[in-house]
């Protein structure tokens, strides 16, 4: 018998509003019930939401300090300055940085990049790196995924005349910085209607601001820029920073994977080519699992300038290296990542604690916020990952869906040397001799704040249907509601009553199904799911995605399996 291991809860049905939108909208009852269940009551929304159009981007001056940016970079470009364009090292700043340094190369701008790096020199601006770009007789640095912290080192930039420009969509621990212009929806006052766009959303509507400038004041002849064609970054960066998939982040993932599909950037093509992804086969998940981390590896391990030369690139056979290299360094991450987790797992014992903290000597900061991410989906309880190098740990925490992070970082707040972040995720410095205590006092935080309750995963399910009713015409409305990603997941659906016939072990870690309901039968196949074979009988509840799966040609209805439970 099948041990149930996570908490089941199925969303209410609205038959009433699905009757409504299902008939002004010419869609299944079903449909309609994923669109109720993602807010989407209205008729208007609802067809926005199935129809994503660039033409619903909001005014991308409503974003406060967008007036005064534009006005300070096409003095800029008027008077022939030097700009930098300060970027992240992960996949958001990389794409954000590419994006600004080809848009202004191809109206002209002296444009130059920095990216630091992760292990030497940390998040955001320092004053070691404006001193250089300084030296290079930069007269303005734009800022892209950071800048929003970094009172001091801006202060210091205007200290040696450079003005900065900052875009950013990070929180804001105080005031914002004295930057010439801050541009960042997360802002008081801002006008801007989305506040969840990823950094390089921010920098694709500072983009949208200039031309439009350019454009009123007759700037362009006949080779205005088409900014379409810039969307393969930006859903790149999008995708890759795990921010909600609605507003102005579907339309930008949307577009963008038709141009990904397309693009005519050799480092992308090749990276693609590399990883096997094959035309009509890209989605969201191909940027998640296969392009994005390509692209992370090189700032979590190396330099994140490898990435950007690869997405700036326009020499083929570079293009082929730099995806190669990438590959490499993935792969050397995956294995990094793999014996760290081993070794974390092996140090955890049979503890009864609701929360996990390790730390140890020479573990990789570049992964150790992953194998915090892998230790929470394995055990349903957050995690601290901490790398001690000297007299130092750096560390990587991770929070689950009931309990903020942040919140019990603070509480020990008095043992760190800083920390920050938010809710699901953040980091930490410490000193050594701090280590044990800190261990100490964050579980016993965690096992009085967090309910046993609270360490059952708990799956929403979209409605429960009966296997019969999955129908081609069904599957294809589904697929309307993608790109599927942060707020805007796959739909889950529970069949109830479903026999499972035969399992089999595909690979070493999947499991291939095949199971019946009221005389519908259908195969299946369960990601990670091997541990569960072989399992056999009548009776269980499954939790599922059906999707087409087309083999030499054939197109066959299936089941993406992610769950089981047995009525028992």
């Amino acid at each position: 018998m099948l041990k149930m291991k996570k908490r089941w809860k199925v969303k209410a049905a609205n038959k009433e509003l699905q009757e409504v939108l299902g008939r002004k909208l010419e869609i299944l009852p079903l449909t309609a019930q994923l669109l109720i269940n993602r807010g989407l009551v209205d008729c208007d929304k609802a067809f926005s939401f199935l129809r994503p159009e660039l033409k619903n981007l909001h005014d991308p001056f409503l974003l406060k300090g967008m007036d005064r940016a534009a006005e300070r970079i096409i003095l800029a470009i008027e008077k022939r300055e030097r700009v930098a364009v300060y970027g992240d090292y992960d996949v958001d700043g990389t794409t954000s940085t590419a994006l600004l340094y080809l848009f202004f190369k191809e109206i002209g701008v002296d444009v130059t990049c920095y990216i630091p790096q992760r292990q030497t020199e940390g998040y955001g601006m320092n004053c070691e790196a404006v001193k250089k770009l300084s030296v290079l007789s930069i007269n303005l640095i734009i800022t892209v995924d950071c800048g929003s912290s970094n009172h001091d080192e801006i202060n210091y930039a205007n200290s040696l005349g450079i003005d900065v420009i900052v875009t950013d969509h990070h929180e804001f621990s105080k005031e914002p910085p004295a930057a010439y212009a801050v541009v960042n929806p997360k802002q008081k006052d801002c006008a801007f209607p989305f506040k969840n766009l990823a950094g390089v959303g921010v920098a694709f509507n500072l983009l949208m601001g200039i031309r439009s400038r350019l454009r009123s004041m007759g700037w362009f002849k006949n080779n205005e820029p088409n900014l379409k064609k810039y969307l393969d970054i930006v859903s790149i960066g999008t995708v890759a920073d795990i921010v909600p998939l609605v507003d102005e982040n579907r339309i930008f993932v949307s577009y963008g994977l038709r141009e990904l599909e397309n693009t005519r950037r050799p480092g992308l093509k090749a990276l693609m080519d590399s990883v096997g992804i094959k035309p009509g086969k890209l989605d969201a998940d191909s940027i998640a699992f296969q392009i994005a981390p390509r692209i992370n590896a090189a700032g979590r391990l190396t330099q994140a300038i490898t990435a950007l030369r690869l997405l700036i690139t326009d020499d083929i056979r570079e293009a082929e290296s730099l995806a190669d290299t990438l590959n490499k360094e993935n792969a050397s991450r995956q294995k990094i990542e793999g014996s760290t987790l081993e070794e974390a797992m092996a140090m955890l014992g049979d503890s009864t604690d609701k929360g996990i903290v390790l730390f140890s000597e020479g573990w990789h900061p570049g992964v150790i916020g992953i194998v915090a991410s892998r230790l929470v989906d394995r055990f349903g309880k957050p995690a601290v990952m901490i790398s001690i190098d000297g007299d130092i740990g750096k560390g990587s925490a991770r929070g689950i869906k009931s309990f903020n992070i942040l919140e019990g970082l603070s509480s020990c707040s008095g043992l760190l040397e800083r920390f920050g972040g938010h809710k699901a995720a953040a980091g930490l410095t410490i000193a050594r001799e701090n280590l044990e205590q800190f261990r100490l006092e964050f579980l016993e935080y965690l096992n009085d704040k967090i309910a046993d309750e609270d360490l059952t995963p708990e799956i929403e399910l979209d409605a429960e249907v009966s296997l019969g009713d999955i129908t081609g015409r069904q599957i294809a409305e589904i697929e309307s509601l993608s790109p599927f990603g942060c707020s805007n997941s796959e739909p889950l659906l529970c069949a109830a009553g479903a026999d499972i016939l035969q399992t089999e072990i595909v690979g070493t870690r999947h499991l291939r199904f095949k199971v019946k309901q009221n005389g519908s039968s259908w195969n299946g196949i369960g990601f990670n799911l091997a541990r569960m074979h072989p399992i056999s009988g009548e009776g269980f509840h499954i939790a599922f995605s059906p999707y087409v799966d087309e083999w030499q040609g054939t197109k066959s209805l299936r089941l993406r399996i992610r769950d089981i439970q047995a009525t028992a």
